[in-house]
């Protein structure tokens, strides 16, 4: 089958180009700091910067068993990218048939649709079937094709690459301090209100039912210090992750308890920021002794959210 590259095809940039590919699942850190060496050539050479991403992850393509959650959804991810500074942003469609395109068919595409005069890439990255277009196969193709190749070296903290494996494997455990050390932001997470079994309010405690989406990351299970933000105005919160064990539920729910304001949020798009993990999800000898407990939550939420100011 013919691979089809309607999504470069739509981009038409203002001149030559300098590019770079990958998922960039988060925007994190490590992201940012290739992102500036992009953003940086751009204005050496008088170059436009764009970025070629992925609309659903290689390797669920590749191996459908594979699960990734993912840390932003496509268009969380569009427009981080699109703040720090790149011209454009073409989310293409990763298939099969794309997967078996040699390094050289690639390469040829960036030139041919983007005007590519310069890529920018880390030390691992690689492109093609199977994999076969990896930095050496690429600086030959560039001396071939007339286009440079710039590897730009991972961020590292505390001894670790940052990447999106890191996070989500830290974002499992409710480590959020790491979490966000390597995003550069608290993690957030977006989707309308939706109804629930209003436990909250029967505890005096109304909640608002965050809708995710099934392949989002979400924290360890659990109760959180959080920011909620409506129409753009920001709100404390108190925030759980869990399957509600006191009351027997089996459903994974994402729960945010507005501090001091009651509001109907069904159907409005919210975010919420996660700050600090107060404590673990258990479960309540009854809905009293659940809310005594909340009430305490709520009290280490306002000392938490103080101290963020």
């Amino acid at each position: 089958m013919v691979v089809q590259w309607d999504e470069l095809a739509s981009i038409s940039p203002e001149g030559e180009t300098v590019i770079t590919i990958g998922v960039f699942d988060g925007v994190h850190l490590g992201h940012r700091h290739l992102i500036r060496h992009l953003v940086g050539q751009a204005e050496a050479m008088d170059l436009v910067p764009g970025v070629v991403t992925f609309q659903r992850h290689p390797q669920q393509v590749l191996n459908p068993k594979t699960q990734i959650s993912y840390l932003t959804t496509l268009e969380e991810r569009i427009a981080l990218l699109k703040r720090l500074g790149v011209s454009f942003v073409i989310p293409l469609n990763f298939t099969r048939e794309l997967a078996q395109t040699t390094a050289h068919e690639f390469v040829m595409v960036l030139q041919r649709y983007l005007h590519m005069k310069s890529l920018i890439i880390g030390p691992d990255f690689a492109l093609g079937k199977n994999r076969e277009g990896n930095a050496a196969v690429l600086f030959d193709l560039g001396r071939e094709m007339g286009f440079s190749v710039q590897v730009v070296p991972p961020l590292v903290q505390a001894g670790e690459i940052v990447s999106s494996t890191a996070i989500r494997q830290a974002l499992a455990k409710g480590h959020l301090a790491k979490v966000r050390n390597m995003l550069g932001r608290p993690y957030r997470l977006s989707g309308p209100v939706v109804h629930g079994a209003e436990r909250g309010k029967g505890l005096g405690f109304p909640t608002a039912n965050l809708h995710v989406n099934s392949n989002q990351g979400l924290p360890e299970d659990g109760v959180y210090a959080t920011r909620t933000y409506i129409e753009g105005e920001a709100y404390p919160s108190v925030t759980n992750v869990g399957t509600c064990p006191t009351f027997g539920q089996q459903e994974r729910t994402v729960e945010a308890y507005i501090l001091d304001k009651e509001m109907k949020l069904y159907n409005q798009e919210i975010k919420i920021d996660f700050l600090e993990h107060i404590r673990e999800e258990r479960c309540f000898v009854s809905p009293e002794a659940l809310a005594a407990q909340i009430n305490k939550d709520v009290e280490r939420a306002r000392e938490i959210l103080r101290s963020e100011g």
